[in-house]
């Protein structure tokens, strides 16, 4: 079967070398396992630690590969999008032209295989429009990232964003929202990590999603397609909350409204996660995605075969509204493997 994963990482690794000569946070330094640890800022539990794995795009293909079907990836950045708005001006705008020509030149080398999404650095409205027209037009990337908060300030409903929200409503681009673990750090420390990475990047992504909601963003922008990451987050399953509390934002439709103008993956570690996310948006808005290398696909692949989709459903989530929503130039062919697998 051709299938297009709509949520996968691949991070450059000369964007993390530069991270590597900063002598101050945010920085990096290589890990020993072949990979980066990433660090947002003195005294927080913000680190991303990831090996090797996220650093080969050809290893990773080798790994899909595997799986007996033929897939294409769709390329976001991930929780490292924070960090484009937490450096210095100039350096997040270096930085971020820097990834996305890393992108671009990985979506010449794999054509019709690799599409990718754009860094953009937020804390300067004009800066922004400048690396996204950027992107867009001179390196053909498919898509923006969106970070759950621009560097520490969650608001990114501000209104000093509104044109950059009303240009990707315009060109019909794809905002990928995904949690960065720059927030909530506070009340989700220890355990290893494990409360936060379970729990906190769940209620960041909602939150990010709910500002652009009762701000009337979501209102504003008709046009505008916010990719909710991991399977919209907690908001499917609080959605009456949202319509009973949130009458004081004054928006001429409930919340929920809204919310399932927006799209999701399949990112949930569980049949039945998945199964609601199709029943809250439609399974027209949701997209198969895997998360990898954080989630494994083939775990993902094992839940939806739980779900007892029609073939016409598996179409819709595996590829037709991947193409669809993200504006893919990209033709399926009928059930090839890769050669690789073959």
């Amino acid at each position: 079967m051709h299938i297009i994963d709509s949520h996968f990482h691949w991070w450059p690794r000369s964007v993390m070398d530069e991270m590597c000569k900063r002598r101050e946070f945010p920085s990096s330094v290589p890990n020993e396992r072949g990979g980066y640890t990433t660090t947002l800022r003195a005294g927080i539990d913000c680190v991303l630690s990831g090996g090797a794995e996220w650093y080969d795009l050809d290893a990773q293909f080798e790994h899909m590969d595997k799986l007996g079907h033929q897939v294409d990836a769709v390329g976001s950045i991930g929780p490292f999008s924070v960090f484009f708005s937490a450096l210095p001006l100039s350096e997040g705008r270096a930085l971020a032209v820097q990834w996305n020509e890393e992108m671009s030149a990985a979506q010449r080398r794999h054509p019709g295989r690799f599409f990718a999404s754009a860094a953009i650095p937020f804390q300067d409205e004009t800066l922004a429009m400048e690396v996204l027209e950027d992107a867009i037009g001179r390196l053909g990337l498919m898509g923006v990232n969106l970070p759950g908060s621009i560097g520490f300030d969650p608001n990114i409903d501000a209104e000093r964003l509104q044109p950059f929200y009303a240009r990707c409503a315009e060109l019909g681009l794809p905002i990928f929202l995904h949690p960065t673990d720059a927030m909530f750090n506070n009340m989700l420390t220890g355990y290893a990590g494990a409360l936060h990475s379970s729990l906190g990047r769940v209620v960041e992504v909602s939150v990010a999603a709910m500002r652009l909601v009762l701000s009337g963003t979501m209102e504003r922008h008709p046009g505008l397609k916010i990719i909710m990451s991991h399977t919209g987050g907690a908001l499917p399953y609080q959605s009456g909350r949202m319509d009973k509390n949130t009458k004081a934002a004054k928006l001429s439709k409930p919340a929920s409204h809204y919310m399932k103008q927006m799209y999701t993956d399949t990112v949930s570690p569980h049949a039945a996660g998945i199964r609601f996310a199709i029943d809250y948006y439609g399974i027209d808005r949701v997209m198969y995605g895997t998360d990898y290398p954080c989630w494994s696909p083939a775990e993902c692949l094992a839940y939806i075969d739980d779900l007892n989709l029609s073939d016409d459903e598996k179409q819709k989530l595996f590829f037709d509204n991947a193409k669809r929503i993200l504006n893919l130039p990209i033709n399926q062919k009928s059930d090839v493997r890769r050669a690789a697998a073959a």
